[in-house]
């Protein structure tokens, strides 16, 4: 492991922008790269796992975690509640792991603003166009047309967000996306504020100078 600080990695987009096969290859491209793995008060799906797929939680549990400052962001969304744990997150990044977030807008801003945000990249991933959104969750076929209709207003109040992130992708080929993610995630892992190393770096090179002055 490079020493360096981790980074908390933002992904977000309206769904069928192509986020969750793009965190898929990201994920292939370094594994060292974390995925968040958020807690929620919806009960398990058939084959999911606790602690691998959610940390699944009670109601008052997951309020006591907000309460006592333990959640990096939570939401409400369709009937449940939904956050992610900063214990994980803050070990991963003190040891230089990276930690990748599939979350929205306001997840985003919540992080953002903790305590850990300034080690955060934020990416939002948009659509070639709305025609082609619709389409692409038309084409799944695992819902009928008042769920996507009511996806496609979701995602339009998502893209309305676009401005608020460090960075900003047209997804329109894949493999030029991911190319340009990994990019931008070697460059930022370069932040003078990643490198905590530096600063003993440039005391050694001062005590070096005022020994030859």
């Amino acid at each position: 492991m490079d020493d360096r600080r981790g980074l908390l990695i933002i992904l977000s987009s309206p769904s069928g922008a192509g986020k969750s096969t793009l965190a898929k290859r990201l994920r292939a491209w370094d594994d060292s790269i974390r995925f968040s793995v958020s807690a929620t008060t919806r009960q398990p799906r058939p084959g999911e796992e606790d602690g691998q797929d959610y940390h699944f939680s009670t109601v008052d549990n997951f309020k006591s975690a907000v309460a006592n400052g333990d959640m990096l962001e939570h939401a409400f969304v369709f009937g449940n509640f939904y956050g992610s744990p900063k214990g994980p997150v803050k070990n991963a990044i003190d040891t230089g792991q990276d930690v990748l977030f599939d979350i929205d807008w306001q997840g985003a801003q919540q992080i953002r603003n903790s305590d850990l945000g300034q080690h955060t990249l934020s990416i939002f991933l948009l659509p070639p166009s709305i025609t082609e959104l619709r389409r692409r969750l038309e084409s799944r076929g695992q819902d009928d047309a008042e769920t996507i209709k009511r996806r496609m207003q979701k995602s339009w109040d998502e893209i309305s967000h676009w401005g608020s992130y460090d960075h900003v992708l047209v997804n329109d080929d894949l493999d030029a996306t991911e190319a340009a993610l990994k990019t931008i995630i070697t460059a930022t892992r370069l932040r003078r504020i990643q490198q905590p190393q530096l600063l003993d770096h440039v005391r050694a090179l001062q005590s070096e100078f005022e020994e030859m002055s």
